[in-house]
């Protein structure tokens, strides 16, 4: 029999345990500053996800409970169970921070050591930890010896190419009692140039016994099987791949787990998406930023489409959301007479 499938083999993925949490498909949503907030979260997770991580809380503002660190570790009942990523430099800020997120209904707690933005590796922490063994291994005891949940560690490859120390971190995390590390296959001096080097992470999962996840520069199913293949890790994290396609993941979870993949949305599904995301980030933001943090993910969704340069280049500058909303009909509606006509051709 002829296998006509346009993707190829799936290998077989066993579930990833992570404590007493079972992710039985382990595709996972990278926890990405300003875009995993709630609402998208919320939508991955109904089109499919193994595990759902939150945006990065910086620890010191998650004890003084501001209201941004509030919104970032809110979390809907369908998440469960939900990932909460700390990032920080103080090991008693760390820990103090990891027991609050618990307390909030955390199933996990993952620590940032990746974060390769200058304001947050100038404060010593996110990917600026790689070059502080020491202190990283402080802030991971800490940060375990406070919480009863499990605790995973996310980094990258190392600072830059002269220091490649991943495989050490995560023998550390691992020695310490980390539960699971996710490598994103860049240093963070690359930021996120270039591309990303799925084979390294191999060397990471060769030098411990926990459960490994790749990361980086997963788009689609082709880039899954060959993260998969080079890396030799136990499942994905999927970050930016899901900008405006939060159906990506479960097109992953179908082949990972032999169904048929699921197309992408029609284009009048996806304008009831777009618009349904919408309306949910003015209720989780409130009118004013809700319209101003929607700005890049309706780029994003509109990206590729007919006049979709013109209609960012109008809606940027919007800032009543009804009028966006009108903005939206009035980009979609003609895009469904198109794809009519190409239909009936």
């Amino acid at each position: 029999m002829t296998d006509n499938s346009p993707f190829p083999p799936a290998p077989r993925l066993e579930p990833i345990r992570i404590g007493p949490v079972t992710v039985a498909t382990p595709v996972a949503l990278a926890p990405m500053t300003g875009v995993t907030d709630m609402p998208f979260r919320t939508l991955v997770r109904r089109f499919g996800s193994g595990l759902n991580v939150t945006e990065m809380i910086a620890s010191q503002a998650m004890i003084r409970e501001t209201r941004q660190s509030i919104q970032k570790a809110e979390w809907h009942p369908s998440e469960d169970p939900v990932s909460m990523q700390l990032v920080g430099c103080d090991p008693v800020s760390m820990g103090e921070a990891a027991k609050l997120n618990e307390d909030r209904g955390a199933a996990i707690i993952d620590i940032n050591f990746g974060c390769p933005v200058r304001k947050v590796t100038n404060g010593f922490a996110g990917s600026a930890l790689m070059r502080d063994i020491p202190l990283a291994t402080q802030l991971m005891k800490a940060t375990i010896a406070a919480v009863s949940v499990p605790v995973t560690v996310k980094m990258r490859m190392g600072w830059d190419h002269a220091s490649l120390n991943a495989p050490e971190l995560a023998r550390i995390a691992q020695d310490l009692g980390a539960a699971m590390v996710t490598v994103h296959g860049r240093t963070r001096n690359q930021m996120y140039k270039g591309s990303a080097d799925w084979a390294f992470v191999r060397r990471v999962k060769d030098a411990v016994s926990i459960p490994v996840i790749v990361n980086g520069d997963v788009c689609g199913i082709g880039d899954a099987a060959t993260a998969l293949e080079r890396s030799g890790a136990d499942g994905l994290m999927i970050g930016r791949g899901a900008y405006g396609r939060p159906w990506l993941l479960g097109q992953i979870m179908d082949w990972l787990e032999g169904r048929e993949v699921r197309p992408d949305p029609s284009l009048p599904d996806q304008f009831a998406l777009v618009t349904e995301h919408y309306r949910a980030m003015l209720d989780h933001y409130g009118g004013d930023t809700g319209v101003k943090m929607a700005r890049k993910h309706l780029g994003w969704y509109t990206k590729g489409l007919k006049g979709s340069a013109d209609f960012r280049n109008k809606v940027n500058f919007i800032d009543d959301a009804d009028k966006v909303l009108a903005s939206l009909r009035e980009f979609y509606l003609p895009l469904f007479d198109d794809s009519r006509k190409a239909a009936a051709a």
